[in-house]
């Protein structure tokens, strides 16, 4: 009897100190990132994703996986003969990460906070050369893919 009673408090105390989100989703996330120039398609960027957690590099188009955070994900592209181009993809709550304060408590909620696990960035980022835009956590539930006006690069910004 002892011998059943001690995977169960180990099970117990795994859930205890374990996130849902970390468990269900991981601190990672797959992002496809894709430069254009003047609204067509311009491949061959390099780009480099930045947040408080690392940074990245990838060519576009292309599929690069980042470490999870609360902060936003800055964004910057550059290609030969062009302006380079700029993007804060912002970083969204996962609807889990509510729910794990009432499966996983506050000890499971600290951990994917603290991880990065509870929150999502946009599946695609979209960086127009030449331009500076910020791009909405999730996209407007009519589009596919969010329409932000891009704005041109400055100081002022």
């Amino acid at each position: 009897m002892r011998h059943k009673i001690a995977p169960l408090r180990l099970l117990s105390l795994a859930a205890l100190v374990t996130g849902c989100a970390s468990i269900t989703t991981g601190h990672n996330q797959s992002l496809s990132v894709e430069t254009r120039l003047d609204g067509q398609p311009a491949p061959g960027a390099s780009c480099k994703l930045e947040n408080d957690k690392g940074a990245w590099f990838a060519t576009s188009p292309g599929t690069v996986v980042v470490h999870r955070s609360y902060n936003d994900l800055n964004v910057r592209c550059e290609k030969d003969g062009h302006e380079p181009g700029v993007a804060a993809a912002r970083s969204s709550t996962k609807g889990m990460a509510f729910g794990n304060l009432l499966a996983g408590g506050i000890i499971g909620a600290a951990i994917d906070a603290g991880s990065g696990a509870a929150y999502d960035y946009p599946s695609i980022i979209s960086v127009e050369l030449g331009r500076k835009r910020s791009l909405p956590a999730e996209p407007p539930p009519d589009a596919s893919t969010p329409h932000i006006a891009p704005q041109p690069l400055g100081n002022d910004t």
